[in-house]
């Protein structure tokens, strides 16, 4: 595992969030999470560095089950378009049913960036709201502190800090990084 990734790297950088409320078909929603992860090298996404889980309240509706979330950075060959392709793939295969918005669920992949590429039409990268939820930028801060937001420029340590949806995210564990 590499531990420090220098500005260049990290400008180049392929960001991915994992979260879950429901754990589906697996004993808990950790070992479905790691079942993901494990998951995205099928898909042509070597995970090169990966957070720790994260916990925090369901949101918009703090009733609903809790979330369990964590981000990988990800080495890859494969375009924006092709890697949320791949996501949503891995998303549909461990039982994600896009219903309504917000909703419970088994999985959820999103590519918060992909190296410095701004794209607004069917795929949009940057996510549009990862800035601003600290379940994303608390874990990217624990990976990648000076990973720096394509269109804002601001690092994820400093946005992590600023993050109002979310706030009560809280690590629950220190794992072992691959």
């Amino acid at each position: 595992m590499k531990n420090q990734y220098d500005q260049n790297e990290l400008d180049q950088a392929v960001v991915v969030a994992l979260g879950c409320s429901l754990p589906g078909s697996y004993p808990s929603r950790e070992s479905l999470l790691e079942a993901a992860v494990e998951a995205l090298a099928g898909e042509g996404l070597v995970v090169a560095v990966r957070s720790g889980w994260w916990t925090s309240a369901a949101w918009p509706d703090p009733s609903a089950p809790a979330y369990l979330n964590g981000v990988v950075l990800v080495e890859t060959v494969l375009s924006a378009e092709e890697v949320l392709a791949a996501l949503h793939r891995i998303e549909a295969r461990f039982g994600r049913v896009r219903a309504e918005a917000n909703a419970p669920r088994t999985l959820d992949l999103d590519l918060i960036a992909h190296g410095r590429t701004v794209l607004d039409g069917l795929a949009v990268v940057p996510h549009p709201r990862a800035h601003d939820r600290l379940f994303v930028m608390g874990p990217l801060g624990e990976i990648a502190p000076d990973w720096r937001h394509p269109v804002s420029g601001r690092t994820a340590a400093d946005l992590a800090a600023t993050a109002t949806v979310g706030a009560d995210a809280t690590p629950l564990t220190d794992i072992a990084k691959l």
